[in-house]
């Protein structure tokens, strides 16, 4: 008997001691969000409730609670919009009408604060408007748009468990990005926990591409604190850092309720937005530095408290576009002017001959030094204009006319 006390004693010894180990399963959770079967994730239909249902489930098993309105789950209803300009209208009834889902977890620690990460799952179906395929119908599986910020975000939350515990965390897969940041828009607006606790947020899409070490960071200017903290980690990356906090995808919605935000993402690509972002494009190695250097950024802020929030310059305030040239910007570029990533067919800049690797400089009478000049210089446009447009190329100047 005695032995046997020993032996259960020595048991309980040995579970209380047992640190929790951060698992890896990155690639296995990209592998199912944008498998075939999924059909392309796209808001409102079968495939998204399945990888919501998976996105829950590996919540579960990482042993975070339900925090939405409906157990894990969020569900918005809303009605897709014909102008550009409008604003979605959630909760309405009749017909046209399309219902999404957020997955919401959250780690307790029993905290004054809360950290929010985010990523969406959501992608693009088999295609649409969003899409830059041209050809048959396909599946667009966004393995890097964005199973890869999902899988970041569920190798995060194994690695926070019973650690940094001066914040909770808040896990936020959010539906409707595609259609115009709909998901986090409307947790935003509906939030499941008090939003004034929340010290700031971390969002990633689109980071399953690095390359050249290249990382971009966005909204590094709206806490003080941020450009410091992302320096004093950095072993790996050549970063590439962004003070706006408005951007292209969700955490825009939690910047503009005064949040401090920094948003992840490793670039664009020729596959961004077709059928071939697929599985085995994606570089899971550089995906792992990602999320290491973002929990090492989330432990180094681990006892600064509710971080202070400051307003940046938005680089598409006020800008509206009555046209596009058909390229799709390179993000990643910090050089003078705006380098082409790619070229949409059928569109203005393939019938000028401008190519990938092009760096617009001069855009009609206004000079191209940034992304901001760019969209300034295109807004002044309306379809049927012609101007001329100045590239540089392999370090020449190409000058060439464009009708819009």
């Amino acid at each position: 008997m005695k032995n046997f006390i020993i032996f259960i004693f020595l048991l309980l010894l040995v579970s209380c001691n047992q640190e929790h180990k951060p698992e890896n399963r990155i690639k296995e959770d990209v592998t199912f969000l944008a498998d075939d079967t999924l059909e392309g994730r796209q808001t409102g239909t079968v495939g998204e409730i399945k990888a919501a249902e998976y996105i829950k489930g590996r919540f579960e098993k990482l042993g975070l609670a339900p925090k939405g309105t409906d157990g894990f789950f969020q569900p918005f209803t809303f009605k897709p919009k014909t102008n550009p300009h409008e604003e979605v209208k959630f909760d309405v009834n009749g017909d046209g009408t399309i219902t999404g889902r957020n997955v919401v977890g959250f780690l307790d620690n029993n905290a004054k604060n809360t950290v929010v990460i985010g990523a969406h799952f959501d992608h693009l179906g088999y295609g649409g408007d969003g899409s830059l395929h041209r050809g048959k119908k396909a599946i667009h599986n966004g393995a890097d748009d964005n199973a890869s910020g999902v899988a970041v975000l569920l190798n995060l939350a194994s690695k926070l468990i019973n650690t940094n515990k001066n914040n909770n965390y808040l896990f936020i897969a959010f539906s409707g990005e595609e259609m115009g940041l709909l998901g986090s828009n409307y947790f935003v607006k509906n939030p499941t926990i008090d939003t004034k606790a929340v010290s700031y947020m971390i969002n990633m899409d689109m980071v399953g591409r690095l390359k050249d070490s290249s990382l971009a960071v966005y909204g590094t200017g709206t806490s003080p604190i941020f450009k410091q903290t992302l320096k004093s980690h950095n072993n790996n990356f050549k970063l590439i850092q962004k003070e706006s906090g408005v951007g292209p995808s969700d955490h825009t919605s939690f910047y503009l309720a005064d949040i401090p935000v920094l948003h992840f993402f490793t670039g664009q690509h020729a596959d961004y937005h077709k059928p071939s972002d697929d599985v085995e494009t994606l570089n899971y190695e550089g995906m792992e530095l990602v999320s290491n250097y973002i929990y090492n950024i989330i432990s180094d802020l681990n006892d600064n408290g509710k971080l202070a929030f400051r307003k940046t310059k938005s680089e598409r305030e006020q800008v509206r576009f009555k046209v596009g040239l058909g390229v799709i910007p390179d993000y990643m570029y910090d050089g003078k002017g705006m380098r082409v990533d790619g070229v949409s067919e059928d569109k203005p800049a393939i019938k000028a001959g401008i190519k990938k690797g092009d760096i617009v400089i001069k855009l009609g009478d206004k000079d191209v030094t940034d992304m901001m000049s760019y969209m300034k210089a295109l807004s002044v446009f309306k379809k049927g204009d012609k101007t001329t447009v100045v590239v540089k190329r392999k370090g020449k100047e190409v000058k060439a006319d464009i009708q819009f």
